[in-house]
Protein backbone atom coordinates (compact mmCIF):
# COMPACT_ATOMS: atom_id res chain seq x y z
CA UNK A 1 0.00 0.00 0.00
CA UNK A 2 3.11 2.03 -0.59
CA UNK A 3 3.45 5.36 2.01
CA UNK A 4 -0.30 4.57 3.54
CA UNK A 5 1.45 1.60 6.10
CA UNK A 6 4.85 1.08 7.08
CA UNK A 7 6.40 -2.46 8.29
CA UNK A 8 8.15 -3.03 11.38
CA UNK A 9 9.76 -5.63 13.42
CA UNK A 10 7.78 -6.21 16.84
CA UNK A 11 7.91 -7.99 19.45
CA UNK A 12 4.80 -10.08 20.65
CA UNK A 13 4.13 -11.61 23.60
CA UNK A 14 1.20 -13.96 23.69
CA UNK A 15 0.62 -15.72 27.22
CA UNK A 16 4.41 -14.55 28.05
CA UNK A 17 6.23 -16.25 25.19
CA UNK A 18 7.93 -13.84 23.15
CA UNK A 19 8.57 -13.88 19.46
CA UNK A 20 9.26 -11.15 16.83
CA UNK A 21 7.20 -11.05 13.61
CA UNK A 22 6.11 -8.40 11.29
CA UNK A 23 3.36 -5.77 12.02
CA UNK A 24 2.11 -3.07 9.16
CA UNK A 25 1.39 0.40 10.40
CA UNK A 26 -0.61 3.50 9.28
CA UNK A 27 1.09 5.56 8.17
CA UNK A 28 1.65 9.03 9.83
CA UNK A 29 3.99 12.14 8.07
CA UNK A 30 3.29 15.93 8.23
CA UNK A 31 1.72 17.62 5.16
CA UNK A 32 1.51 21.64 4.52
CA UNK A 33 -1.29 23.43 3.11
CA UNK A 34 -0.17 26.46 0.69
CA UNK A 35 -2.66 28.27 -0.62
CA UNK A 36 -1.64 30.21 -3.50
CA UNK A 37 2.28 29.37 -2.52
CA UNK A 38 1.71 31.10 0.48
CA UNK A 39 1.88 28.51 3.47
CA UNK A 40 -1.58 28.25 5.40
CA UNK A 41 -1.14 25.12 7.95
CA UNK A 42 0.30 21.78 8.78
CA UNK A 43 -1.35 18.60 9.56
CA UNK A 44 -0.48 15.43 10.54
CA UNK A 45 -2.21 12.91 8.22
CA UNK A 46 -2.08 9.48 6.86
CA UNK A 47 -0.67 10.19 2.94
CA UNK A 48 -3.18 9.59 0.37
CA UNK A 49 -6.10 11.63 -1.10
CA UNK A 50 -3.75 14.71 -0.07
CA UNK A 51 -5.80 16.91 -2.70
CA UNK A 52 -9.32 16.69 -0.87
CA UNK A 53 -7.93 16.73 2.15
CA UNK A 54 -6.43 20.14 0.95
CA UNK A 55 -9.53 21.04 -0.66
CA UNK A 56 -11.63 19.59 2.50
CA UNK A 57 -9.39 21.38 5.12
CA UNK A 58 -10.41 24.71 2.75
CA UNK A 59 -14.45 24.40 2.72
CA UNK A 60 -14.29 23.60 6.58
CA UNK A 61 -12.75 26.96 6.94
CA UNK A 62 -14.82 28.81 4.70
CA UNK A 63 -12.15 29.54 2.02
CA UNK A 64 -14.30 27.78 -0.65
CA UNK A 65 -17.53 26.08 -1.29
CA UNK A 66 -17.69 24.91 -4.93
CA UNK A 67 -15.27 23.14 -7.30
CA UNK A 68 -15.17 26.12 -9.53
CA UNK A 69 -13.61 28.34 -7.01
CA UNK A 70 -10.46 25.99 -7.01
CA UNK A 71 -8.45 26.68 -10.51
CA UNK A 72 -5.81 23.74 -9.08
CA UNK A 73 -3.89 21.26 -6.73
CA UNK A 74 -0.18 20.23 -7.17
CA UNK A 75 2.49 19.10 -5.07
CA UNK A 76 4.95 21.30 -4.76
CA UNK A 77 8.14 20.16 -6.55
CA UNK A 78 11.77 21.12 -4.62
CA UNK A 79 10.37 20.55 -1.02
CA UNK A 80 13.50 19.38 0.03
CA UNK A 81 17.46 21.11 -0.02
CA UNK A 82 18.65 19.02 -2.83
CA UNK A 83 15.50 19.70 -5.09
CA UNK A 84 13.32 16.23 -4.52
CA UNK A 85 9.57 15.76 -3.91
CA UNK A 86 8.46 15.11 -0.36
CA UNK A 87 4.72 15.00 -1.44
CA UNK A 88 3.97 16.58 1.71
CA UNK A 89 3.46 19.76 0.29
CA UNK A 90 0.35 20.94 -1.28
CA UNK A 91 -0.20 24.24 -3.07
CA UNK A 92 -3.78 25.26 -3.76
CA UNK A 93 -5.04 27.75 -6.43
CA UNK A 94 -7.56 29.78 -6.43
CA UNK A 95 -9.46 30.44 -9.21
CA UNK A 96 -9.76 34.26 -10.02
CA UNK A 97 -12.01 36.69 -7.94
CA UNK A 98 -11.69 33.98 -5.19
CA UNK A 99 -10.61 35.77 -1.65
CA UNK A 100 -7.46 34.17 -0.43
CA UNK A 101 -7.78 33.23 2.99
CA UNK A 102 -8.00 35.70 5.89
CA UNK A 103 -5.14 36.95 7.72
CA UNK A 104 -6.32 35.29 10.72
CA UNK A 105 -6.24 31.80 9.51
CA UNK A 106 -2.64 32.06 8.89
CA UNK A 107 -2.76 31.40 13.01
CA UNK A 108 0.84 29.29 13.19
CA UNK A 109 -1.56 26.62 13.96
CA UNK A 110 0.10 23.08 13.86
CA UNK A 111 -3.08 20.48 13.57
CA UNK A 112 -2.22 16.97 15.13
CA UNK A 113 -3.66 13.64 14.00
CA UNK A 114 -5.79 14.22 17.26
CA UNK A 115 -6.15 17.44 17.26
CA UNK A 116 -7.38 19.12 14.23
CA UNK A 117 -8.53 22.14 16.00
CA UNK A 118 -5.40 23.00 17.61
CA UNK A 119 -3.77 26.12 17.44
CA UNK A 120 -6.86 28.25 16.76
CA UNK A 121 -6.33 32.10 17.85
CA UNK A 122 -9.56 32.04 20.32
CA UNK A 123 -13.00 30.05 20.87
CA UNK A 124 -14.49 32.65 18.44
CA UNK A 125 -11.81 31.28 15.49
CA UNK A 126 -13.39 27.91 16.01
CA UNK A 127 -16.92 28.56 14.64
CA UNK A 128 -17.36 29.17 11.21
CA UNK A 129 -20.18 30.46 9.55
CA UNK A 130 -21.51 27.83 6.68
CA UNK A 131 -22.90 29.32 3.10
CA UNK A 132 -25.93 27.35 3.16
CA UNK A 133 -28.36 25.85 5.70
CA UNK A 134 -28.61 21.96 6.84
CA UNK A 135 -31.62 23.30 8.96
CA UNK A 136 -34.06 23.46 5.88
CA UNK A 137 -32.76 19.33 4.18
CA UNK A 138 -35.79 17.76 4.06
CA UNK A 139 -34.01 14.12 4.29
CA UNK A 140 -35.90 11.58 6.56
CA UNK A 141 -33.76 8.29 7.29
CA UNK A 142 -35.05 4.75 9.33
CA UNK A 143 -33.20 3.41 11.86
CA UNK A 144 -32.70 0.25 10.07
CA UNK A 145 -30.78 2.68 7.42
CA UNK A 146 -28.65 3.72 10.56
CA UNK A 147 -28.20 0.58 11.90
CA UNK A 148 -26.59 -0.76 8.49
CA UNK A 149 -24.32 1.91 8.51
CA UNK A 150 -20.84 1.26 10.75
CA UNK A 151 -20.83 -2.22 9.08
CA UNK A 152 -20.44 -0.59 5.93
CA UNK A 153 -18.43 1.21 6.61
CA UNK A 154 -16.23 -1.22 8.03
CA UNK A 155 -16.42 -3.21 4.81
CA UNK A 156 -15.00 -0.82 2.80
CA UNK A 157 -12.24 -0.27 5.25
CA UNK A 158 -8.96 -1.14 3.27
CA UNK A 159 -6.26 -0.24 5.33
CA UNK A 160 -7.72 -0.69 8.76
CA UNK A 161 -7.90 -4.81 7.77
CA UNK A 162 -4.10 -4.44 7.86
CA UNK A 163 -2.88 -1.84 10.53
CA UNK A 164 -6.02 -1.87 13.02
CA UNK A 165 -5.09 2.00 13.21
CA UNK A 166 -7.33 4.14 11.17
CA UNK A 167 -10.52 6.33 11.97
CA UNK A 168 -12.79 6.23 8.40
CA UNK A 169 -15.68 8.93 7.59
CA UNK A 170 -18.14 7.88 4.95
CA UNK A 171 -20.89 9.80 3.26
CA UNK A 172 -23.94 7.72 2.39
CA UNK A 173 -27.09 8.71 0.48
CA UNK A 174 -30.58 8.58 1.37
CA UNK A 175 -30.42 4.73 0.51
CA UNK A 176 -27.60 4.17 2.27
CA UNK A 177 -25.23 3.26 -0.69
CA UNK A 178 -21.64 4.57 0.14
CA UNK A 179 -20.99 7.27 -2.40
CA UNK A 180 -17.41 7.97 -0.58
CA UNK A 181 -14.93 6.55 2.05
CA UNK A 182 -11.43 7.68 2.91
CA UNK A 183 -9.08 6.10 6.16
CA UNK A 184 -6.85 8.32 7.97
CA UNK A 185 -4.73 8.75 11.55
CA UNK A 186 -6.66 11.42 11.86
CA UNK A 187 -10.86 11.55 12.44
CA UNK A 188 -10.91 15.14 11.44
CA UNK A 189 -8.08 14.53 8.61
CA UNK A 190 -10.44 11.07 7.32
CA UNK A 191 -13.96 13.63 7.10
CA UNK A 192 -12.06 16.80 4.92
CA UNK A 193 -10.84 13.66 2.71
CA UNK A 194 -14.57 13.18 2.51
CA UNK A 195 -15.51 16.72 2.28
CA UNK A 196 -12.89 17.24 -0.39
CA UNK A 197 -13.77 14.41 -2.75
CA UNK A 198 -17.32 15.99 -2.81
CA UNK A 199 -16.63 19.44 -3.34
CA UNK A 200 -13.91 18.53 -6.18
CA UNK A 201 -17.01 16.16 -7.55
CA UNK A 202 -19.34 19.17 -7.24
CA UNK A 203 -21.54 17.67 -4.38
CA UNK A 204 -21.30 20.81 -2.68
CA UNK A 205 -23.74 21.08 -0.66
CA UNK A 206 -24.21 17.10 0.61
CA UNK A 207 -27.97 17.88 0.50
CA UNK A 208 -29.74 14.16 1.57
CA UNK A 209 -26.70 12.56 2.86
CA UNK A 210 -25.59 10.63 5.94
CA UNK A 211 -21.81 10.96 7.38
CA UNK A 212 -21.12 7.94 8.86
CA UNK A 213 -17.81 7.98 11.62
CA UNK A 214 -15.90 5.32 13.19
CA UNK A 215 -15.09 7.24 16.36
CA UNK A 216 -16.19 10.14 18.25
CA UNK A 217 -18.30 13.01 17.36
CA UNK A 218 -16.85 15.94 18.34
CA UNK A 219 -17.75 20.28 17.62
CA UNK A 220 -15.38 19.80 14.71
CA UNK A 221 -16.61 16.83 12.92
CA UNK A 222 -20.30 18.38 13.08
CA UNK A 223 -18.74 21.96 12.23
CA UNK A 224 -17.11 19.86 9.12
CA UNK A 225 -20.70 18.39 8.31
CA UNK A 226 -22.07 21.66 8.62
CA UNK A 227 -19.34 23.47 6.63
CA UNK A 228 -20.36 20.78 3.04
CA UNK A 229 -24.17 20.72 3.72
CA UNK A 230 -24.45 17.21 5.46
CA UNK A 231 -27.80 17.22 7.06
CA UNK A 232 -27.13 14.06 8.91
CA UNK A 233 -23.93 12.92 11.02
CA UNK A 234 -23.41 9.22 12.78
CA UNK A 235 -21.33 8.20 14.87
CA UNK A 236 -20.24 4.94 16.86
CA UNK A 237 -19.52 6.39 20.30
CA UNK A 238 -20.17 9.39 21.80
CA UNK A 239 -21.01 13.26 21.08
CA UNK A 240 -19.44 16.00 23.11
CA UNK A 241 -21.91 18.45 24.58
CA UNK A 242 -20.17 20.95 22.19
CA UNK A 243 -21.00 19.16 19.64
CA UNK A 244 -24.67 18.36 20.74
CA UNK A 245 -24.75 22.29 20.87
CA UNK A 246 -23.54 23.05 17.49
CA UNK A 247 -25.76 20.18 15.80
CA UNK A 248 -28.71 21.70 17.84
CA UNK A 249 -27.86 25.59 16.44
CA UNK A 250 -27.41 24.32 13.10
CA UNK A 251 -30.48 22.00 12.79
CA UNK A 252 -28.16 19.35 11.86
CA UNK A 253 -29.33 15.45 12.97
CA UNK A 254 -26.47 13.91 15.53
CA UNK A 255 -26.76 10.05 16.01
CA UNK A 256 -24.30 8.76 18.94
CA UNK A 257 -23.70 5.48 19.90
CA UNK A 258 -24.96 3.78 16.43
CA UNK A 259 -23.90 0.07 17.62
CA UNK A 260 -26.32 -3.02 16.19
CA UNK A 261 -29.69 -1.60 16.57
CA UNK A 262 -29.17 0.35 19.30
CA UNK A 263 -28.38 4.65 19.12
CA UNK A 264 -29.15 7.64 20.74
CA UNK A 265 -30.45 10.77 18.57
CA UNK A 266 -29.42 14.06 19.87
CA UNK A 267 -30.94 16.83 17.87
CA UNK A 268 -33.68 17.05 14.90
CA UNK A 269 -34.74 13.74 15.90
CA UNK A 270 -37.52 14.34 13.70
CA UNK A 271 -35.86 13.41 10.54
CA UNK A 272 -35.65 9.45 12.10
CA UNK A 273 -38.71 7.98 11.08
CA UNK A 274 -39.37 5.63 14.75
CA UNK A 275 -42.35 3.81 13.04
CA UNK A 276 -40.12 2.06 11.55
CA UNK A 277 -38.20 -0.93 13.38
CA UNK A 278 -34.19 -1.00 13.86
CA UNK A 279 -33.60 -3.77 11.84
CA UNK A 280 -30.55 -4.27 9.73
CA UNK A 281 -31.23 -2.66 5.66
CA UNK A 282 -29.57 -5.01 2.63
CA UNK A 283 -26.70 -3.51 2.01
CA UNK A 284 -26.50 -1.76 -1.66
CA UNK A 285 -23.46 -0.85 -3.80
CA UNK A 286 -22.58 1.76 -5.95
CA UNK A 287 -20.04 1.97 -8.26
CA UNK A 288 -16.93 0.08 -7.46
CA UNK A 289 -17.63 0.50 -3.33
CA UNK A 290 -19.00 -2.38 -2.15
CA UNK A 291 -20.91 -2.26 1.03
CA UNK A 292 -21.59 -4.70 3.62
CA UNK A 293 -24.44 -7.72 3.41
CA UNK A 294 -23.72 -8.69 6.89
CA UNK A 295 -26.31 -7.97 10.23
CA UNK A 296 -25.18 -4.97 12.20
CA UNK A 297 -24.81 -6.27 15.59
CA UNK A 298 -22.90 -4.81 18.84
CA UNK A 299 -20.18 -6.96 17.89
CA UNK A 300 -19.38 -5.88 14.79
CA UNK A 301 -19.89 -2.47 15.49
CA UNK A 302 -17.53 -2.17 17.84
CA UNK A 303 -14.42 -3.52 15.09
CA UNK A 304 -15.63 -1.10 12.77
CA UNK A 305 -14.52 2.00 15.29
CA UNK A 306 -10.61 1.72 14.79
CA UNK A 307 -9.46 3.61 17.40
CA UNK A 308 -10.98 6.52 20.06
Amino acid sequence: MGRVTVPRRVLRLRQGAPSYRPDTLAAEEPMEIRVGGRALTVTMRTPGSDFDLAAGFLVSEGVVHAAEQVAGIRYCAGATADGGNTYNVVDVLLAPGVPAPDASLERNFYTTSSCGLCGKASLDAVRTTAPWSVAEDGLRVTPALLSALPDRLRAAQKVFDSTGGLHAAGLFDADGRLLCLREDVGRHNAVDKVVGHALREGLLPARGTVLMVSGRASFELVQKAVMAGIPVLAAVSAPSSLAVDLAEESGLTLVGFLRGDSMNVYTRTDRVDTSTPATTAPATTTGATAASTAPATATATATATGVE
